[in-house]
């Protein structure tokens, strides 16, 4: 099992970027499928960008696509979400996750326990 550790929120003003990191211990990470997730205050926990073992494929959400991007790096056991051009209503708690199948991940039904994610504060 993959263990993951969310990182590089804060609060920035509407039309900033942040780029958050995932990191994950274990020597299988690579064979794994990974997503970003994210909870806003008094809303269900939703799928955001997911990608590929492979780094070769990703999707995203219809509220993020062409603001953000999900990226890992095998060799480092990390997987990045780039947010550009955020709006306030991108203001959640933000996790990651891995499964072994990407559809798992975009479903957002990955059974894999959640960090304590990274809170992501975006003002007007």
């Amino acid at each position: 099992q993959v263990q993951l550790v969310e990182s590089g929120g804060g609060l920035v003003q509407a039309g900033g970027s942040l780029r958050l990191s995932c990191a994950a211990s274990g020597r299988t990470f690579s064979s794994y499928a990974m997503g970003w997730f994210r909870q806003a205050p008094g809303k269900e926990r939703e799928f955001v960008a997911g990608i590929s073992w492979s780094g070769i494929n990703s999707y995203y959400a219809d509220a993020v696509k062409g603001r953000f991007t999900i990226s890992r790096d095998n060799a480092k056991n990390t997987v990045y979400l780039q947010m550009n051009s955020l709006k306030p209503e991108d203001t959640a708690v933000y996790y990651c996750n891995a499964d072994h199948h990407l559809s798992t991940i975009v479903a957002g039904t990955v059974l894999g326990a959640w960090g304590q994610g990274t809170q992501v504060t975006v003002s007007s």
